[in-house]
């Protein structure tokens, strides 16, 4: 809940923000509650447990192959494959306990005892969010109409940030680069408008 509430918190902080400078415009915050939530509900080792224990999840198989329908889910957990695991392991019904277990430990993400927590994407997921939230606080106070689409831009940066483990860290790669460029393309469009705005309060000559 905890978790939740800091979300909702700093979506209604930008919203806020863009309220004031730019009357009924909805684009920073909008961009800004998808993104974050993206980055916020990354699919770690508890996400995953989630997911399989999920009771729609059964309903949707028995519902297409009827109710005696069994599957398996195949993982291929980053510590293990850190380990040398090459392969994916295949979970049937018999593991729902040991999922059940895993889900309950959800408590321990970001924890010292996080064992899942330590690998380098689980760590690089955490500052991601940390470093995407300071990015757009640092944009706030610079908000207006001429630099509000840049600001967007850059809110919508992590749809760039896709797929799992040396994919993402890669497409991480992308989006640094991509970050540097809408940084710049920002404040030009502030110091334009600074420009005007100064230009505008300057007395007729």
């Amino acid at each position: 809940m905890a978790y939740a509430r800091e979300y909702v918190t700093f979506v209604e902080k930008v919203r806020t923000a863009e309220e004031a400078t730019v009357p009924g415009s909805t684009e920073l915050a909008e961009a800004v509650a998808t993104y974050l939530y993206k980055l916020m509900a990354y699919k770690d080792e508890y996400e995953v447990a989630r997911l399989v224990l999920d009771e729609t999840f059964d309903a949707s198989i028995w519902h297409e192959f009827g109710p005696d329908a069994a599957y398996r889910v195949k993982l291929h957990p980053p510590l293990l494959r850190a380990m040398g695991l090459k392969r994916k392991i295949s979970f049937g019904a018999k593991a729902r306990p040991m999922f059940r277990l895993l889900y309950a430990a959800r408590r321990l993400r970001g924890s010292r005892l996080d064992v899942f927590g330590y690998h380098p994407v689980r760590r690089m997921e955490r500052e991601l969010v940390v470093q995407y939230r300071r990015e757009v606080e640092e944009l706030l106070p610079r908000l207006s109409p001429l630099t509000l689409a840049a600001a967007a831009k850059i809110a919508s940066l992590p749809d760039m940030v896709r797929g799992y483990e040396q994919i993402k860290v890669q497409n991480l790669h992308r989006y640094r680069e991509e970050l540097t460029r809408l940084r710049d393309e920002f404040g030009e469009s502030h110091r334009l408008d600074r420009l005007d705005t100064t230009a505008s309060g300057s007395p007729d000559r």
